[in-house]
């Protein structure tokens, strides 16, 4: 299924990112990625502090997998862009501006150690925690 999924159901294989990879723009990806998607991924896109990630199904991919750093660029962007179903990954179209969706592409090619951002603070039920989020998706 993964094989026919990777080569038939996601769009964009030959897509190439426009966006060179240069740190502004992979940080640019990570501001983005703060935004749209640490929610199901966390600040790492390894799942750190998402208490429902496992319990997901399907379980909600670490983006620093083998299985998903074998998608394209064009691949992952496309994912983005149309969500995958039957997960609950949704779409962006239409939320986010493609060369937003471009850097977040960069920043999971570039992803940091499990746990080093720490964890989403929407779960700690800490307040004080909470404005430490607005700051870091803030940032920039």
């Amino acid at each position: 299924m993964t094989r026919i999924k990777h080569s038939v159901t996601v769009g964009g294989k030959k897509n190439k990112n426009p966006l060179p990879v240069l740190a502004k723009n992979i940080d640019s990806g990570r501001v983005a990625f703060s935004h749209y998607c640490v929610a199901c991924h966390g600040f790492d896109g390894q799942n750190t502090g998402v208490p429902f990630a496992d319990s997901m199904s399907p379980p909600v991919p670490s983006l620093k997998s083998a299985r998903v750093q074998a998608y394209s660029d064009g691949q992952l962007k496309w994912i983005v862009d149309n969500g995958l179903s039957p997960s609950g990954m949704p779409a962006s179209k239409g939320i986010l501006t493609d060369e937003e969706i471009w850097s977040i592409v960069l920043y999971i090619r570039h992803l940091p150690e499990p746990g080093s951002l720490g964890e989403p603070e929407m779960y700690s039920g800490n307040d004080e925690n909470n404005s430490r989020s607005s700051r870091l998706s803030q940032e920039r």
